[in-house]
């Protein structure tokens, strides 16, 4: 990939509507991204639903009550399997974890910078989206796919024939879910990668940049790369979790966005099917990630795990799903739990 070019005045080649109250930036009705996904109708569905719906997603779901949430005893134990497992692994390890129901967390080397990789398209997902609600973009400005927006690697935009336009609802939706470069560099190309720099300091990311030299995919160390932490990356993913990163409504959507990666590696391999996890996962330059919130049956959790320097890509990924099942251990509800939990609740 060709490095890109710092654009201080961001190319839109539809000019864009502000959100209003009531009108499609009311985005997050819930169910309507999977009916768009079943559908395979794209953004014309996702609209279509919206008009149907009204003003869908503009009261929040009540809070789910936990019934068993961690115990200290408990978190304690989880807290030395991880470290015991963090420190025998021999690439670099960072941490976060928050339990977002007892504000309980643990953190190994979580401020250590790693090359961000893809997780770097959470952050411009969030300044894509700071972008539409200062006016600047809506999600249905069309952008369209030159040959110089043509990116190799993850994603299926790259054998799109050229010159088709695609909303940037979906192209958001491409560089999440498929970790998508080429969605990735046509929403760099349409708000600049100056405005980008700008965003990730709005949004007090300190540690987190973004270069036009990061955004190679080359296999070989860059001038200019690319940096993230553990603990930033959580961060992103606690305030998209609580409705505060833009604001409620393009929080919702995000969230619901990355409950669709299509990742089956990693936290998602060591966490049972019947959970639910909205994540994003990075790999490239001997860096391999993870970084989502785990909904578990005791209560709701961010977890960020980045390595680098990785003996293997393999190694990597399956120490992840590691970390993911010692968490497992100790968020499942099972018939033995459940007994001791009504048995203790009644002393």
């Amino acid at each position: 990939m060709q490095p890109h070019r710092a654009h201080s005045q961001p190319h839109t080649p539809t000019p864009a509507r502000k959100p209003g109250g009531g009108g499609f930036y009311r985005l997050a009705g819930k169910g309507l991204l999977a009916l768009l996904i079943a559908a395979g109708g794209g953004f014309a569905v996702y609209r279509a639903a919206m008009l149907l719906t009204g003003a869908a997603g503009t009261e929040q779901e009540p809070r789910r009550v936990i019934e068993a949430p961690i115990r200290d005893a408990e978190w304690l134990e989880l807290v030395e399997d991880l470290e015991k497992a963090s420190r025998a692994y021999s690439g670099r390890v960072g941490i976060y974890i928050k339990d977002l129901e007892t504000g309980k967390s643990w953190e190994y080397n979580a401020d250590r910078r790693f090359p961000s990789a893809s997780l770097i398209k959470v952050p411009i997902m969030a300044a894509v989206f700071e972008s539409i609600r200062g006016g600047r973009l809506s999600l249905d400005t069309q952008i369209k796919l030159t040959r110089g927006l043509r990116v190799g690697g993850s994603g299926s935009l790259k054998w799109v024939r050229e010159g088709t336009s695609l909303s940037v609802m979906e192209i958001i939706y491409k560089m999440i879910t498929e970790s998508d470069n080429t969605a990735t560099k046509m929403l760099i190309d349409a708000v600049g990668m100056d405005y980008l720099s700008g965003a990730f300091r709005a949004m007090n990311l300190e540690q987190t940049n973004i270069t036009p030299e990061g955004m190679s995919l080359s296999s070989r160390p860059v001038r200019r790369e690319n940096y993230t932490t553990a603990r930033e990356m959580g961060g992103l993913m606690e305030r998209i979790y609580a409705g505060k990163l833009v604001d409620r409504e393009a929080s919702e959507f995000m969230l619901d966005v990355l409950k669709h990666t299509k990742s089956r590696s990693r936290l998602r391999r060591g966490l049972p099917l019947g959970w639910e996890i909205g994540h994003k996962t990075g790999l490239l330059r001997k860096a391999c990630h993870d970084v989502g919130v785990v909904f578990s049956p005791r209560g709701d959790f961010v977890i960020a795990v980045l390595t680098s320097e990785v003996p293997s890509y393999s190694s990597a990924k399956t120490f992840i799903s590691r970390v993911a099942k010692l968490t497992y251990k100790y968020y499942k509800i099972d018939a033995d739990f459940a007994g001791h939990a009504r048995s203790g609740s009644a002393g």
